[in-house]
């Protein structure tokens, strides 16, 4: 994921039934009332003539009798893949019996009556034998994690921590510590203690110690005191009880980290006794460092090892926070701290640093990137990842590397440590060689047996892969099947063995066992088994839908490359081509992704499922500044969006058009963010080519956006390339955003004739609400049919399930209402 995130909500995020409170179990079947627009629509069942003449009793604001039928249809069938849960995490837990582990699997669905997520535990035995062959028995029933933000097992596997976030400002944060058969213990962390743990996302870390008596965590530091009034006016002394006789006012503006963090604005790093109770901040963190990310370092003076990002963001003269969110590209460094429950004569302390700083060492002096750090389990290295590419080019997301750190053996941290590269950023891979890595996150133990190797999974092309990484030789060998199309990822270990989850656009997710091939003469060749679902099979009409499809990774040569382009920019793009039977007479729907640097992967998505059960193809474009294709074709997109990425999209669709794959009569588009950019450009700068669009929280307006978004830096780099970065201003000139302005897609506005589908989201920071309303009004105006729906209580990804349904429940039946012969 990527600066502005994908429009479309795949795999990556997918997540329901409209269960009955009466019944917790994944596998039940539920008849519960369906939402408020399911029922209206129900209600508007009716002859045409009645429901117009009536329209007091009849239909919903803004639907077309016309469509009742199928909003009704349509509605039933999504209701149909919402009920498929989705697999989130793993662990797995060894014994003293090396044929024997158990494993526990969350699982999660969406409740569209409450418009939230539930997740829910499942745990499993696990039986192998001399054989390679692996059995699994599932526990009868999940465990629904109610209120849980984060589960976390210790080392050992004997105890779990579960994190419950406080609900308002007034109640504490739990802690729970769970043994084998009883709660163990329940600390309560005041709100004057720290605001709620980062229990997920970009700052999350929460780590048990060796010994499982300590956790490390990160939560919101406890906020600045607010000015306060009473019937006399300003209250020069504060008091921390209640006073029902006055009122706290806002004081001044504390940056936050923008979409989705807009409450969290000073990420903190505390650890927990679990025996006393005691909770303890680690003091010496400068008010301009956010921390997450903590793990415990081996046996060290300095116990505890973390990321922090800096207010400074390298190219303001005022620096501030900026939007974090898919933003890899905010400078971040690791550091290493003392414990604070360590006696104090215990810590150490240098000329250099003394007083509250003493116990804090940067690691990573020389490296504007570095996170998801890890050690080795002899404790010799310590390994992360960077995204010095995106730093250093101010792309909000480019190919990462990973590098090393010679941990003292001594535990003592003086003088400057030697850092190493384990893998560098490929630049422009080889044809099916490896292109580089691109991950998003890293397993808490992520190590096989030798210390040596690191299992993880990266995009590769238009795939997700699982790699294994060799620490001490770099070598990087590619773990999941060589000849598969589908998408991989590793859910958890078991000692040499892999636990992992694959699925493609037309596949649901289904997990596997994977064995290293030891009777080969091939390196990295993995054997890998099926394991029995405990999950019901869906209904016998998506098993039928999805039967009838089949996608293919489709290369696109890049249509007259310019000689000015790197060699890696004028490669093949790729794309993924979704068909039913009959796709030559079938209409078409364009998909594309956000970001731009993100990839669509062709892991299973909900949401591309409904649409091609529609009777749809799907043309789903990774064009070039895409993931997954190395640095020089990302880095070529900069610069010159509107124009290189338009017109990639336009080369796939004519490639399958000239192919007969598709009726080119019936075209449509869709996409979000940055794919909602390109849907409004395509409009425009393809007036006849597409006969309806739908545009999710869309890039419509730079002009506007740069004033108003949490990521001004974007506008800037993504229409100057890198030197936009060195212009980013607050205040930009008259010159720049008219620059602005002509990359934007109105500025083709008064070409469009394209019936579109707008979906906003009235709390996104990211492209906030104002881009989307002004270009929807704008074509209004013009007289091109125009139809806006706004969820007054979403963000950037209208991902919360109500709002994620009825999303794309009209993006199909507004493609049907156009698209039908």
């Amino acid at each position: 994921m990527v600066a502005i995130c994908s429009g479309i909500r795949a795999a990556y995020a997918s997540s329901c039934p409209v269960a009955s409170a009466a019944n917790l179990f994944l596998w039940a079947s539920s008849s519960a009332r369906a939402p408020t627009f399911l029922r209206r629509s129900r209600v508007s069942r009716r002859p045409k003539a009645m429901a117009s003449a009536h329209p007091s009793q009849g239909l919903p604001s803004g639907m077309d009798p016309s469509m009742v039928d199928e909003y009704a249809s349509q509605s039933k069938l999504l209701q149909e893949f919402v009920k498929i849960p989705s697999i989130g995490k793993a662990w797995v837990f060894t014994s003293k019996d090396e044929n024997a582990s158990r494993a526990m699997v969350s699982v999660s669905q969406s409740d569209l009556l409450a418009n939230k997520k539930r997740s829910f535990l499942l745990n499993t035995h696990i039986s192998k034998s001399s054989s390679k062959s692996v059995s699994f028995q599932w526990s009868p029933f999940p465990v629904e994690m109610s209120g849980v933000s984060a589960v976390v097992p210790s080392p050992s596997g004997k105890k779990l921590l579960l994190v419950r976030n406080a609900e308002d400002d007034d109640s504490p944060t739990k802690l729970e510590i769970w043994g084998p058969c009883q709660l163990e213990n329940e600390i309560h962390v005041a709100r004057s203690v720290h605001g709620s743990l980062y229990a997920d996302g970009w700052f999350e870390g929460i780590s048990w110690n060796q010994e499982e008596t300590l956790i490390a965590y990160v939560a919101e530091e406890p906020p600045q005191p607010k000015p306060e009034f009473n019937d006399s006016g300003y209250k020069k002394e504060g008091s921390s009880q209640k006073d029902f006789r006055s009122w706290k006012g806002q004081g001044d503006i504390e940056d936050s980290w923008g979409e989705t963090y807009s409450n969290k604005r000073i990420p903190a790093l505390f650890v927990a006794n679990i025996s006393s109770g005691e909770v303890r901040a680690l003091k010496g963190i400068p008010r301009s460092l956010s921390a997450g990310q903590v793990i415990w370092a081996p046996s060290s003076s300095y116990s505890l090892v973390f990321v922090a990002w800096s207010d400074d963001n390298g190219f303001q003269e005022t620096p501030r926070k900026l939007g974090i969110k898919y933003c890899y590209n905010r400078p971040c460094a690791l550091y290493a701290a003392a414990d604070p429950f360590k006696e104090e004569a215990d810590k150490p302390s240098t000329d250099s640093n003394k007083g509250d700083t003493a116990a804090l060492v940067k690691l990573t002096a020389d490296l504007s990137s570095a996170f998801f750090p890890r050690f080795s389990p002899d404790g010799k290295y310590l390994v992360f990842i960077s995204a010095k590419s995106a730093v250093d080019s101010g792309a909000h997301n480019a190919t990462n590397s990973m590098h090393k750190i010679d941990w003292p053996t001594d535990g003592k941290l003086e003088g400057s440590l030697s850092v190493s590269d384990v893998v560098p950023t490929v630049m422009s891979p080889q044809d099916g060689c490896f292109p580089g890595m691109y991950c998003s996150g890293l397993l808490r133990f992520p190590w096989l047996s030798d210390g040596r190797t690191m299992i993880l999974s990266s995009a590769w092309g238009s795939k997700e892969v699982i790699l294994s990484i060799n620490v001490a030789s770099g070598e990087v060998s590619r773990v999941s099947p060589q000849d598969s199309d589908y998408s991989w990822n590793v859910l958890a270990l078991d000692n040499n063995n892999i636990l992992a989850v694959s699925s493609s656009l037309v596949t649901l997710p289904q997990m596997y066992y994977g064995f290293e091939d030891s009777h080969t003469d091939k390196p990295c060749q993995w054997d890998w088994q099926e394991i029995s679902s405990p999950f019901p099979k869906p209904s016998d009409k998506v098993s039928s839908l999805l039967a009838d499809h089949k996608f293919s990774v489709i290369k696109i040569p890049v249509s007259n490359p310019s000689d000015k382009l790197p060699d890696g920019a004028k490669l093949p793009f790729e794309a993924i081509f979704v068909s039913g039977k009959d796709s030559a007479s079938s209409p078409t729907i364009v998909v594309l992704h956000g970001g731009p640097h993100s990839v669509y992967p062709s892991s299973y998505s909900r949401s591309l499922a409904f649409l091609y059960a529609q009777g749809y193809n799907l043309l789903v474009v990774n064009y070039r500044g895409s993931l997954g294709f190395g640095e020089e074709a990302l880095q070529s997109l900069p610069g010159n969006i509107g124009s290189q990425d338009v017109n990639d999209v336009l080369t796939a669709l004519d490639f399958v058009k000239k192919r007969g794959l598709i009726d080119a009569s019936r075209v449509a588009v869709v996409g979000g963010s940055h794919g909602g950019f390109l849907t409004t450009h395509l409009i425009g700068q393809a007036p006849e080519t597409f006969v309806a669009a739908a545009a999710r929280n869309p890039v419509c307006n730079l002009q506007l956006m740069v004033g108003t978004t949490d990521i001004p830096d974007w506008c800037f780099l993504e229409v100057y390339g890198k030197e936009g970065k060195n212009c980013f201003t607050e205040s930009p000139l008259a010159d720049t955003l008219t620059q602005f302005y002509q990359k934007s897609p109105i500025s083709h506005i008064s070409k469009v004739k394209t019936p579109t589908l707008f979906l906003l989201g009235a709390k996104d920071l990211r492209v906030p609400v104002s881009n989307g309303l002004q270009y929807a009004r704008a074509l209004k105006e013009r007289g091109v049919d125009t139809k806006i729906i706004v969820f007054p209580e979403d963000i950037h990804g209208l991902d919360k399930p109500q709002s994620d349904f009825e999303s794309f429940l009209n993006i199909g039946v507004w493609f049907k209402k156009y698209m039908s012969k």
